[in-house]
């Protein structure tokens, strides 16, 4: 009786929103929650993308932000009484049947104070193409929402001063730059929803990889999956009328090239801990180092649990240095991390065997450098690359619910190593941007049977044992 009551409640409650058409409301607070679009919706960074597929709730997103910003009850974010931005889409036709239309759909009309339109009469703003909407703000200030086609070009993005922008579907690059220019000086916000179908393109290196590190970048994949509100044997039917290819982009939203990716089972957003965490000094295990001078350096801390489980927790990745300069960064991120030190004070590490070679501007190997530096490497490694390469997908895959490797987020470099290593033809992967993933898999071939490390033993414990053994030996006597 009491669920019957509860669901005549929410079914009174939403005729009663639909009667406003207050959507806004009603957006995400029912029983159905699309938790990818809150999660979209609480981020603080500047410059946010959602990849999605078709029918994902992406484009929902993108809405729904501009009117929480333009209405200023954004319920995430500290509100501004009054903002100017840009809703951006592909060409007008589209920007009408698409964006122009979800934004209509949250906007209730006495919120609007003006429309100005580019065709069409503004008492039916949905049958035509919108130049501006004027809104009515909470705090009584007026915002403007413009709406922009990138079949315009560049030179009609220029001399605004903006507060936001959102791209609906990618844009060409130059518009692109050009927006970030516009929202610089209010230090203003970027954020788009598409479903790549262009391939690896500027937004998969600039946002998907983040390229320039910028701590301001944040991304989501969105699927069919993810969506409540579209029904299971919906989903089944639409699925086998897709082919593989399409499906990772039209259901999935993932960036797909012409050459497959070595590492298709990493996805960061599994294998990549949110929330990385103090390593107990007990699973401390090595250091894995590449060597480079001209090229990066590059190495990581591995932990391991008493479940097999492995953890990359730091980097250090850096170019054009000696190797005094990098046994130096690798102390202090050790300090930092509380890093176990043999008997002698060294730290132990593993390293390519091209290592024990003579430098040119050193009679000494950088094996021996690092082992004076303090650095106790070890260049026997296993090198046999495609052996190392199925280790790697071993870990990556688990058992087959859950995996065996797990990388800090400040392991920038190995995660951009991850998602962008490719075969180069049927048989070898490309030799570039693999430095990271060289020393991983060094690593992870010194562990054959994937075997968890052996717990050591406390000071207590091993005065317990040689207690209970002198006890033992007295009662023998």
């Amino acid at each position: 009786m009491r669920e019957i009551v509860e669901r005549l409640i929410a079914i009174e409650r939403e005729e009663n929103l639909r009667k406003k058409q207050d959507y806004i409301s009603a957006y995400n607070t029912g029983e159905k929650v699309h938790q990818k679009q809150l999660a979209f919706h609480k981020c603080q960074k500047k410059n946010r993308w959602v990849f999605g597929g078709n029918r994902s709730g992406k484009t929902e997103c993108g809405a729904v932000e501009t009117v929480y910003m333009a209405r200023g009850i954004h319920p995430y974010r500290p509100n501004k009484n009054g903002v100017f931005g840009w809703v951006v889409s592909l060409s007008q036709q589209v920007q009408r049947d698409v964006a122009q239309a979800k934004i209509l759909h949250y906007l209730k009309r006495s919120w609007i104070k003006e429309i100005t339109m580019l065709s069409g009469k503004k008492d039916s703003p949905e049958y035509g193409v919108i130049d501006q909407i004027q809104v009515k703000n909470v705090f009584g200030g007026i915002s403007v929402i413009g709406f922009k086609s990138c079949d315009q070009g560049r030179e009609k993005f220029q001399g605004s001063s903006l507060d936001f922008v959102w791209f609906d579907e990618e844009p060409p690059k130059d518009i692109y730059d050009e927006c970030r220019m516009r929202v610089l000086d209010k230090r203003g916000d970027i954020f788009g929803t598409m479903t790549p179908l262009k391939g690896l393109t500027f937004i998969h290196d600039e946002i998907y990889l983040n390229s320039f590190n910028s701590p301001e970048v944040w991304y989501e994949f969105m699927e069919w999956g993810d969506n409540p509100y579209l029904n299971s044997e919906e989903i089944d039917l639409l699925t086998k009328t897709l082919s593989k290819d399409q499906l990772e982009s039209r259901r999935y939203g993932k960036f797909k090239s012409n050459s497959g990716l070595v590492y298709p089972e990493f996805e960061e957003n599994v294998h990549v801990l949110k929330n990385p965490f103090q390593i107990p000094s007990d699973w401390q295990d090595t250091l894995s180092i590449d060597p480079g001078l001209n090229n990066p350096l590059s190495a990581h801390w591995y932990a391991v649990d008493y479940d097999g489980n492995v953890y990359v927790v730091a980097e250090h990745f850096e170019a054009g240095k000696d190797v005094f300069y990098h046994a130096q960064k690798i102390k202090e991120i050790s300090d930092l991390l509380c890093w176990k030190r043999d008997k002698f004070g060294r730290i132990n590490a593993i390293i390519d065997s091209a290592a024990n070679q003579k430098t040119l501007a050193s009679t000494k190997s950088v094996t021996e450098l690092f082992c004076e530096c303090g650095i106790n490497v070890n260049p026997k490694v296993n090198k046999d690359m495609f052996s190392g390469i199925q280790r790697v997908k071993q870990y990556l895959h688990g058992d087959g619910t859950r995996p065996k490797l797990y990388i800090f987020p400040n392991c920038v470099n190995l995660i951009r190593e991850l998602k962008t290593y490719r075969w180069a033809n049927g048989d070898n992967p490309k030799k570039e941007d693999d430095h990271a993933l060289d020393e991983l898999r060094y690593y992870l071939m010194t562990k054959p049977d994937n075997s968890p490390l052996k717990k050591q033993k406390t000071a207590v414990q091993k005065d317990k044992e040689k207690l209970i053994k002198k006890i033992m030996n007295e009662r023998k006597k």
